[in-house]
């Protein structure tokens, strides 16, 4: 680099989770991650993000799959060609078909754990709530039990469950859409993203 020339920092963010990772079901093509993309300043800033998504896919199957996939993107961890890794997991209910709360809890604290002794910087986004109230509670458990994983670890994470559970706005766009959410729904979870530690986890100004 020659003398006065600014650094540019590179950023490799690798996003785990289902379908709602995607813009699948959204009229815009972005889905709420492209959303909190392209109100990401990236002045001085190399930032490349890659999509694992899996439709129907819980943590337990999510925890045996993302270290090799995650490998393959992020790339080098020395050298020239070497990036600052982040790690972004977008929950969901899936688990609650098949296992418990507290094998799911297990799951995420095996991948967070994993990654942290790999230098890699964690952000937890937690499950949206559904269409059914009485389904509902039951997110509400797995929510609490995925917070608590990821703020022992000192990992944000990010509650969609609690603010949106209620919202008027939200429950009209999963009762358009079969239950999925659309334009609406994917800002709302964009928006809460982007003001809940965003910005300081990619140590950048807001």
């Amino acid at each position: 680099m020659e003398e006065g020339q600014a650094h540019t920092r590179r950023i490799r963010v690798v996003a785990l989770g289902d379908e709602l990772l995607t813009s699948a079901a959204d009229p815009r093509a972005l889905g709420w991650l492209g959303r909190v993309l392209s109100k990401t300043p990236v002045e001085e800033l190399d930032l490349e993000t890659y999509v694992l998504a899996v439709p129907g896919e819980g943590v337990e199957a999510l925890s045996k799959r993302w270290e090799a996939e995650a490998a393959l993107r992020f790339g080098p961890v020395a050298g020239e060609d070497a990036v600052e890794r982040h790690l972004l997991v977008a929950l969901n209910d899936h688990d609650l078909r098949s296992t418990s709360s507290a094998r799911a809890r297990l799951n995420l604290a095996n991948i967070l754990d994993r990654a942290s002794q790999q230098g890699i910087r964690c952000f937890v986004v937690g499950p949206p709530p559904g269409p059914d109230p009485e389904h509902n509670r039951r997110i509400s458990e797995l929510n609490r039990a995925y917070q608590d994983v990821a703020e022992r670890r000192s990992h944000p994470f990010v509650d969609i469950f609690t603010p949106l559970v209620d919202h008027a706005q939200w429950r009209e766009d999963l009762t358009g859409n079969q239950g999925r959410p659309g334009q609406a729904g994917f800002g709302l979870i964009a928006w809460l993203v982007l003001h809940r530690g965003w910005h300081r986890w990619l140590g950048i100004q807001q």
